[in-house]
This record gives C-alpha cells, structure tokens and sequence, in this order.
C-alpha cells in the first residue's frame, strides 16, 4: 500500500524505513527549509538509517496527503498547526496514524483530540504508541507496540498493514489511558535522568512503582481505565525510557540538573506542564510530576526538590 509519512525526525525517519522494510511504497514528507530534510534528499541518510532509492521523498504537503495511510511524527507541540495546515485542503477517506506522544501544554488536549477536531469528521485517527528505540530496531531487536483508535475496524486493518518481525502490535482498547500514560512516561524519564545526574540511580525502583501509581489516578479522573498505566504505554515504556541511553528525556533531566545545555527534543518538558495542570483541575495528587514542574519551571533546587519528593509519607502517596 502506499503510506506517507509527515515528520524527518529520528522517529518519522525510522518510521518510513520500517514501513519500506515490511513492504510498503514509502513517501517521506519534511518542512520546506528543514535541514534535517535536505541532509536526507542529498545523502539519503541520517546516519542511523539510509533509505533505498524507490523511497519517496518531498517537501510538498499535497503529494505527502495523496496516501490513503499518513503516518505523523513530529513535535507534539506543533500538532495543532499542521492540522489547520491539512483541514485546509479538506482531505478525506485518509487514515491519520499519530506516531508521537506529548499532550498540547496550552489546552491539555490529547493529540488524537487535535487530529479529531481538525479532521475526524472525513478521516480515521489512530495513535501508535509503546516501546523502542531506532538504533535497537535498525539493529534488528524487536518490541511490542500498540495500536489505539476509536475504531476497531481501524485498529484491525492498521494492525495487519503495520506487523513485521520488528514490531508485534497490540490491540489498544482505552485510547485516554493509552495517551495520557504515553505521553507521561516522558516526564517519568526526565525525573530519571535527574537521579542519574545527581548520582542516586538507585532510587529509580521507588520512582517507577509511585510513577506509574501517580499517573494511574490521573487516567482514571480523566475518564480512561487505571490499568492502562500498568500496559505497554506508559509501564511497559519505562526500559525504554528511565533507563536507556537513547531517551531523549532521560538524558536531558540528567543534563538538566548538571547544568548542561540539551539541543534535542525532550517531549516531557511541555507535557509535564498539561499534566500538572489536568491534575489540580481534577482534585489529583501528582508529586512526581509536580516536583519535575517545580524544578523545570519554578526553579527549585534539584537535591532539595527530589528529597521532599522520597522522604514523603507513604499514606500521602498511595
């Protein structure tokens, strides 16, 4: 089938590789003027994958939006823009797969609110989230993935069109909990970095256990299923993302607490802030990602920030 991808990141570019690879007809969609872009239309690769030559690509949003299937991956904060941009040109009968995790810091919208609002009256809207990291997929290590929508006919066919060897794919069946928990991993991660750069690893243990029981709340006062937190999206990515030397959010909280500068994108610096705000307007106690938002935003100390967060009350905390 013919697919296209929107985004020339680290992900979008695996992405377009990884649908090539099961046997797709790829076109790869990046921003007149990206640098990202022009380094792969001129050396077709960006140094973690390369792309064969019948791969497709432009920097026209018209032959990007002409695939039946258009998969999204780019700044979750830039969501909104490029669905006004697509709107305007009144797509339809089009599957729009959002490749991405974060929730709009501004509105605390989901981004399959997003998508929906600007293009769900004519199009499907569909999320694909979970574990893994390109280097490790390049290098042949699989993982287990989920694919969420509103639509079980949309998840069914999306499933048989996505599956290879790489990447088994679940069946999501609570598209609030499946999004809110991916996109809070993030800010679990930069909380993780932050203990790795104070030099007390060992305290990701308590974080992982209260982390996912914080974001657990949070999902069901938002209306989804607190169990999600324990699945593949939020509990099941935290290998991949308190751990990893390949997560971005990781390492920008540890660089963040040395006092290092971090030029990559780090998803869980807005998200935390859509986060803390959905948790007081729900009555939630979220200390884990209030006391990331303190630290960011609020310019507390780290040392004395993380301290109050481990030596509080356990009764306070579950």
């Amino acid at each position: 089938m013919r697919m296209s991808v929107i985004g020339c990141g680290r992900w979008g570019s695996f992405i377009a590789w990884y649908l090539h690879h099961i046997g797709h007809e790829v076109t790869l969609y990046g921003r007149p003027g990206s640098a990202r872009m022009e380094q792969l239309m001129q050396t077709r690769t960006n140094g973690v994958v390369t792309f064969a030559e019948d791969v497709r690509m432009t920097c026209d949003l018209q032959e990007a939006l002409a695939a039946p299937v258009i998969c999204i991956s780019i700044g979750a904060q830039s969501l909104s823009r490029l669905m006004a941009q697509i709107a305007g040109v009144a797509v339809q009968g089009k599957t729009f797969v959002l490749c991405m995790k974060g929730i709009e810091a501004d509105t605390c919208r989901r981004l399959s609110q997003i998508a929906d609002e600007a293009v769900g009256a004519n199009n499907d809207i569909a999320v694909w989230l979970g574990p893994g990291h390109v280097q490790e997929f390049v290098a042949g290590v699989p993982n287990c993935m989920v694919i969420d929508s509103k639509s079980e006919a949309v998840k069914e066919r999306l499933i048989g069109l996505l599956s290879g060897g790489l990447i088994r794919f679940y069946y999501g069946t609570d598209l609030i909990g499946n999004e809110i928990g991916a996109a809070a991993k993030n800010v679990i991660g930069i909380a993780a970095g932050m203990l790795d750069g104070m030099g007390v690893s060992s305290l990701k243990g308590a974080l992982m256990s209260r982390g996912t029981r914080e974001i657990a709340r949070l999902i069901g006062a938002m209306g989804g299923d607190e169990r999600s937190a324990y699945g593949l999206c939020h509990l099941g990515d935290y290998e991949a993302t308190v751990f990893s030397a390949y997560s971005h959010n990781r390492r920008f909280g540890e660089m963040f607490v040395k006092g290092q500068a971090y030029s990559e994108l780090a998803e869980g610096y807005d998200t935390v802030r859509a986060l803390c705000r959905m948790a007081e307007e729900r009555g939630v106690e979220l200390p884990i990602c209030r006391t990331v938002y303190a630290i960011l935003y609020e310019g507390e100390q780290a040392q004395e920030a993380m301290n109050r967060l481990f030596t509080r009350s356990l009764k306070r905390e579950f």
